[in-house]
Order: structure tokens, then C-alpha cells, then sequence
């Protein structure tokens, strides 16, 4: 309730007693209580009953032969920022909707968007749209079009779960490696954070559902020193990266806060409690693709080494949703590589918190489908090699381990 509205509560509550005749007196805790009759002795205050103490919090059970899965991914990062812009090819109109760097799936509604304003621009009579590309931004694009009106086919070499996208870390990251803080123009940030809070409000309207495809989870993020200290990066090699999220979307869910000792069980000096929106992929995708499909969506397995090839589609207008598949497509080598590998744990379904170490190059998301360990590598910046190293991972888990010793 708006804090005018209990003054005016109080108000109305006080006007009563007056009205009344009753004598209307306050208590140290500020509550109105009325005057007992002459002889009596007043009742005792009822006192407040204490909420229940938080659950401790369970461990991770972080072994390596625990992992169940490790998958590499390649994001692909621009400098200048995602590419959502029209052009002409042949007779096709084509929408390029590709480089978001590592915030594909929390832009991809936004995206979306964007990109369908265009082809609305374009050709306002449109009816058939292709979507080239089935990953966060092609699938998402596809179900934002149709849902607007269009007959919509997917094209792609790759589906769920083969796609890069798929082997992300699931959570809200709008400004991961978006671009780089030279080219965060004002026109720029007032464009990132429109599809930031369009997708964000989108999200929100995915929680509680089976499955729990998109839902909130709190954090702990671990320092050995304090957290205004500044440490060694394994980004350091890497451009500079504007903290858009910090600057534009404050408003967003809540901050985080720090912890005194002995508020938590973990065997460092510096504690800081967030709460995050994370994506369970294995769900949240599936839930896409069945929308797409439920609702007459077609989904056509198909490469293209050329943009030439466009001509062969019946659509008129086509969204190119490749990500780093524009690189060799369109021969656009502003799409930089940008290796990410991640191993999951058994499930544990009562860990319901994630972890990020400082200085230690750790960071846990508690899926559904299991405990995801990531770390980063020191040449992952313009690096396409997909392929797992299973020892970064395991060398990973037995940090986590130490945690839980």
C-alpha cells in the first residue's frame, strides 16, 4: 500500500474514535488502544510473534565425478553493439538481429522488437515472415512475430538443444559484453535500455509457471577482500565494458546487501546477498518452441553459405537471427568470438542459491537442471574453439569444493 494511503487509514481511524466519544491514546509501538474503565487494570500489550529463523543453507555437493555435462558456447560480440538494422538483398528484405554478446537471452524480447519495427517499416502489409537462426534471438524473434499477427517459419541448420544458445548460464545479464564503453553512445544506451526493460517486464510474466522456465533466486557474492578493493580480472585482456545495468537500470529488482559474520556459513571475510532472475533453459526453451509450434509455426531444417540463398525462401521479408553464424554468412568480421564453457552438477533441488567468488574466477547458478560451474578461461576473447576442456571445469568444481570443506 502507497505510504498516503495509510496516512489516510490513520486518519479515518482517528476521526472515528472521535466521533464516538472514545478517548483515543497511543502505545510505544504507535498503535491506538482505548482507555480501560476506572479501577480496572489495563490488559498487557499482546506481543508480536517472531518470524521463523531462515532455513541454513544447503550444501553443493561439488565433486567431479558429480558432472554430468560440459558445454562450450561461443558468444558473439560486437563492438558497436547488437546489429538490428534493415538492408536489401535481391528482392528480400532481410533484418539483421545478431551480435548481443553474452545478453542474448535477457534482450531477446526487446530484440525482438526492434527488429519487427523494421520489418514493419518495410513492408507495413506483410504477412509471412522467415526467422533464419533457432537459437535465443531467432526463437524468441519467431514467437514475438507471430504473436503480432505473422505466418512464421524458422530456418535453421540447428535446433534445441544443438544450439549455441542452449549452453549459455541462464541468468538476467543485459549488459554482458554488449559492447564495448567507446561505442555506448547516448543513442545507443537509450536504445539497450528500452529492449532491456521490455524484456525484463516480459519475464516477469513467466514466473510461477510449470516447469519454473524463468524464476528468482538469491546469491551470495564472496571476497577475501573488501569488496571496494579492486582485484585481478580474468577480463583484464578485454575491451573496457560500460556497467549499463548499474547506470540505467537501477530500478530493477533489488540491490544487494552485505552479510555480517556469522550470518552465513561461508569460510570468507566478505559477503554480499543479491537476488538474480535466472533462466532454466532446459524448460524456458522448450516452453518457446512448443508456443512457436502450438500456434502454427513452422520449423524447416536448412543451411546457408550465402545470403544469395535467401532468394530460394518465399517470404519476402527475412530476419537474420544467425549470431556467430553471421560472421562466415555475411562475412561480417565485426562478430568477434567470445569462448564460455560451463559444467553441471547432479541436480540439487534444495540448493536454491547462487555463488560468485571474487578473485577466484567462480560462478554457480542454481538450475533446475543441475548446479552450473562456470569459469573463464585466460584466451577466451576472440577465441571460436567450442570444443569442452575438461580440465578447466574439474579444476573449477574443486574450487567450488573448498567452499564446503
Amino acid at each position: 500500500m502507497h505510504r498516503r494511503h495509510f496516512l489516510q487509514g490513520s486518519a479515518a481511524v482517528l476521526a472515528l474514535a472521535s466521533s464516538g466519544g472514545w478517548a483515543a491514546t497511543r502505545t510505544s509501538r504507535n498503535a491506538l488502544v482505548m482507555p480501560s474503565a476506572p479501577g480496572v487494570a489495563p490488559a498487557p500489550a499482546a506481543q508480536p510473534v517472531g518470524f521463523a529463523a531462515t532455513p541454513p543453507l544447503a550444501p553443493i555437493h561439488a565433486s567431479v565425478d558429480r558432472i554430468i555435462a560440459i558445454n562450450g558456447c561461443t558468444r558473439p560480440f560486437r563492438a558497436q553493439g547488437p546489429r538490428i538494422e534493415a538492408e536489401r538483398i535481391g528482392r528480400k528484405t532481410v533484418v539483421h538481429n545478431y551480435g548481443h554478446g553474452g545478453s542474448g537471452w535477457s534482450l531477446s524480447w526487446g530484440a525482438a522488437e526492434h527488429a519487427l519495427r523494421l520489418v514493419r517499416s518495410a513492408d507495413a502489409d506483410v504477412r509471412e515472415l522467415a526467422v533464419i537462426g533457432c537459437g535465443a534471438i531467432g526463437l524468441t524473434t519467431a514467437l514475438v512475430a507471430q504473436r503480432a499477427g505473422l505466418r512464421v517459419r524458422i530456418y535453421s541448420r540447428e535446433q534445441l538443444p544443438d544450439v549455441r544458445s542452449f549452453y549459455a548460464t541462464g541468468v538476467w545479464s543485459p549488459d554482458s559484453r554488449v559492447c564495448t564503453s567507446a561505442e555506448a553512445t547516448a543513442a545507443f544506451r537509450t536504445r539497450w535500455e528500452e529492449m532491456a526493460r521490455i524484456s525484463f517486464r516480459r519475464y516477469q510474466t513467466l514466473l510461477g509457471l510449470p516447469g519454473e522456465p524463468i524464476e528468482w533466486r538469491d546469491g551470495y557474492a564472496l571476497s577475501d577482500v573488501p569488496f571496494d578493493q579492486r582485484i585481478a580480472s580474468p577480463e583484464a585482456h578485454e575491451p573496457d565494458y560500460p556497467p549499463l545495468e548499474r547506470d540505467l537500470l537501477g530500478d530493477l529488482g533489488p540491490h544487494s546487501e552485505p552479510m555480517a559474520a556469522g550470518a552465513h556459513p561461508f569460510p570468507v571475510p566478505f559477503v554480499r546477498r543479491y537476488s538474480q532472475l535466472t533462466f532454466n533453459l532446459s524448460t524456458y526453451a522448450r516452453l518457446l518452441m512448443d508456443d512457436f509450434l502450438l500456434a502454427g509455426g513452422e520449423l524447416h531444417t536448412r543451411s546457408f553459405d550465402s545470403p544469395r540463398q535467401f532468394a530460394d525462401l518465399r517470404e519476402k521479408c527475412v530476419i537474420n537471427a544467425t549470431g556467430y553464424g553471421a560472421r562466415a554468412l555475411l562475412g561480417d568480421e565485426s562478430v568477434i568470438p567470445i569462448r564460455g564453457q560451463t559444467a553441471r552438477l547432479i541436480p540439487q533441488p534444495e540448493v536454491t542459491y547462487g555463488l560468485v567468488w571474487r578473485g577466484h574466477n567462480l560462478n554457480v547458478v542454481p538450475r533446475r537442471d543441475g548446479i552450473l560451474v562456470q569459469s573463464q578461461g585466460p584466451n577466451d576473447y576472440n577465441n571460436a574453439d567450442g570444443a569442452p576442456d575438461r580440465a578447466a571445469s574439474e579444476a573449477a568444481v574443486r574450487e567450488l569444493a573448498r567452499l564446503f570443506a
